[in-house]
């Protein structure tokens, strides 16, 4: 397995450089810590959705947006695709254990940024 960084880290047992615009695992983190990216992470982290339900749950994402975060988080390593062969294909879509280590500190600041707001709150 080549994709992502945290299988590259694994093997060679060093720490990535984050801030060195050549280090793979700032991509990971781009791609994460993108608006989208972490709205995908955050939406599957208690169930694997169906790409058309994913696009319900995250209110203004365009479907080219979605495909291409999750195909950007599926080459990271940290989400799993699944297609079943039926008339239209179904797509599924889950957090790997990689995403989900990744994705539990969001849904932490997630949960407590929303604990924090009282309804109705302004911004």
């Amino acid at each position: 397995m080549e994709e992502g960084a945290q299988p590259r880290q694994a093997e060679t047992g060093k720490r990535y450089d984050v801030f060195h615009t050549d280090c793979p695992a700032s991509d990971v983190v781009d791609h994460v810590t993108s608006k989208w990216g972490i709205w995908v992470l955050i939406a599957l982290r208690s169930n694997d959705l169906r790409f058309y339900e994913l696009r319900e749950s995250i209110q203004g994402i365009s479907e080219k947006m979605l495909a291409q975060t999750l195909r950007a988080l599926a080459q990271d390593g940290l989400v799993w695709r699944e297609v079943e062969p039926t008339v239209p294909p179904q797509v599924t879509y889950g957090l790997t254990e990689f995403g989900g280590d990744v994705g539990e500190p969001l849904t932490e600041l997630f949960d407590r940024i929303t604990r924090r707001l009282s309804p109705g709150s302004e911004r």
